[in-house]
């Protein structure tokens, strides 16, 4: 069997989640990691080459689909679009208000060159975003719900660690259960940011530091943790790489709608996620997607899509006839 040829732009978490979902993955093999550190920094945990960021138009005829694993903020709105000009790629751009913005720069782009882009794959925006579609197709008449959590997010924990006096920190996203207890009743409550979420903070000082300041500034700082119900832990160095190192994430996505006469059947969709690591499952989205966008551009299709465009049967190893015969 042609086993479709990976590429790995970035090696940190998600790009280390990447080299293991490959490994799972039969129909394709890992041909090379690309990174702007110099080549010999980078240990991958097989033999595969590890390149320069400068070298990856070289390889264009040897990669299929490339995997770019850089952050939102400023990497993947410059490496997407320049990467989306010689190979077919995805990537996990999660800044949702920009979404829009992202993919008409790197439609663009794929059009021209006759690539896929699949860019937001992972979980949310991803996962969660199809499940939203789903039930709202499904019921019309509804309101959705969409809680993060309990899990790390990474964005409020570095904001954390910019604080001064501040070594290290982890942020816990915390969902309400009176408010998801509320939702699955199908009440159909409209709920603030602070009635659905509480935030929780584990932070190690430096010794002296003033830890009023840093309480106050973490719970006053705004679009982060001023609208939440927050609790900071100082804790010692060792407590915290004992029990604060790993990057579980999760959530739920419920839809409550009614049908029927008058309205008077309740009913209720939920998907939920419970993950120990966030990297590694968002990878296996990603290497699902690079399958979808290799099979896509095999049949002439090109341009930027997301996981709304993509037909189910894209993304799963088997055949469309062994999906009929065993998952249907």
């Amino acid at each position: 069997m042609e086993k479709i040829r990976v590429g790995i732009t970035g090696y940190g978490n998600l790009g280390k989640g990447v080299e293991y979902a490959l490994e799972n993955a039969d129909d394709m093999e890992l041909a090379g990691i690309f990174s702007r550190r110099s080549p010999e920094q980078i240990n991958p945990r097989t033999s595969v080459p590890v390149y320069s960021m400068q070298q990856a138009e070289q390889m264009k005829d040897d990669i299929d689909v490339m995997i770019v694993c850089g952050g939102s903020a400023n990497d993947l709105p410059v490496q997407t679009a320049q990467l989306a000009a010689h190979f077919n790629l995805v990537d996990s751009f999660d800044t949702h208000a920009k979404i829009p913005e992202h993919f008409s720069n790197v439609n663009e782009i794929s059009k021209n060159s006759g690539k896929i882009s699949i860019i937001s794959a992972g979980w949310d925006p991803g996962m969660f975003s199809l499940n939203r579609l789903y039930s709202q197709a499904i019921l019309p008449n509804g309101s959705d719900y969409t809680f993060w959590g309990p899990g790390v997010s990474q964005g409020h924990s570095d904001a954390v660690r910019r604080i001064e006096g501040v070594l290290n920190a982890k942020q816990y996203t915390i969902p309400s259960e009176e408010a998801l207890n509320r939702v699955r009743s199908g009440e159909q409550p409209q709920l603030t940011v602070r009635e659905k979420h509480t935030r929780e903070c584990f932070v190690v000082a430096e010794k002296g530091a003033d830890l009023d300041r840093i309480e106050n500034e973490i719970k006053s700082m705004p679009n982060y943790f001023a609208d939440y119900d927050t609790t900071v832990h100082f804790i010692s160095k060792d407590e915290f790489e004992a029990e604060h190192m790993g990057i579980p994430h999760g959530g739920v996505v419920l839809r409550t709608g009614a049908t029927g006469e008058n309205q008077k059947h309740k009913q209720i969709i939920e998907y939920k996620l419970t993950l120990d690591s966030n990297p590694e499952f968002t990878a296996g989205v990603l290497v699902a997607c690079a399958r979808a966008a290799y099979r896509m551009n095999k049949e002439g299709l090109c341009g930027c899509k997301t996981l709304f465009d993509i037909a189910p049967s894209y993304l799963h190893p088997q055949s469309a006839d062994e999906l009929r015969k065993n998952l249907l």
